[in-house]
């Protein structure tokens, strides 16, 4: 496992904080922003960077896109799941549009997953 600092991710990281999504962006400032827990934006993780990481409890959040859903989309978030799960984590993927229309249902469940830490 290659978790060695890469300059060009914490580029591409800080780039995509200042870019975020319209749901990212809904999500952090609705809702995560407001946890008692420390929330971290487009971190890397090795070789990947990830939505939201809520290190206390090794929870990723994801939001996908449509390119989430191409063969090779597919074929990256496996490989990707499988990296991030081997050092612990569990990841939790929502679609932008169940941001959108079931923002409410979001916010409860990433809460129920969380609730043992606050």
């Amino acid at each position: 496992m290659n978790t060695k600092h890469n300059p060009q991710l914490t580029r591409n990281a800080q780039r995509l904080r200042r870019g975020m999504t319209n749901q990212e962006r809904k999500l952090w400032h609705n809702f995560l922003k407001t946890i008692p827990l420390t929330v971290k934006r487009q971190k890397v993780i090795g070789k990947y960077i990830v939505d939201f990481c809520i290190d206390k409890a090794k929870l990723i959040i994801e939001l996908d896109g449509s390119q989430h859903y191409s063969e090779e989309g597919e074929q990256y978030d496996r490989e990707r799941n499988a990296y991030l799960c081997n050092l612990g984590y569990t990841i939790i993927h929502y679609t932008n549009l169940e941001v959108e229309r079931n923002f409410n249902e979001i916010c409860s469940d990433i809460e129920r997953k969380l609730i043992q830490y606050f």
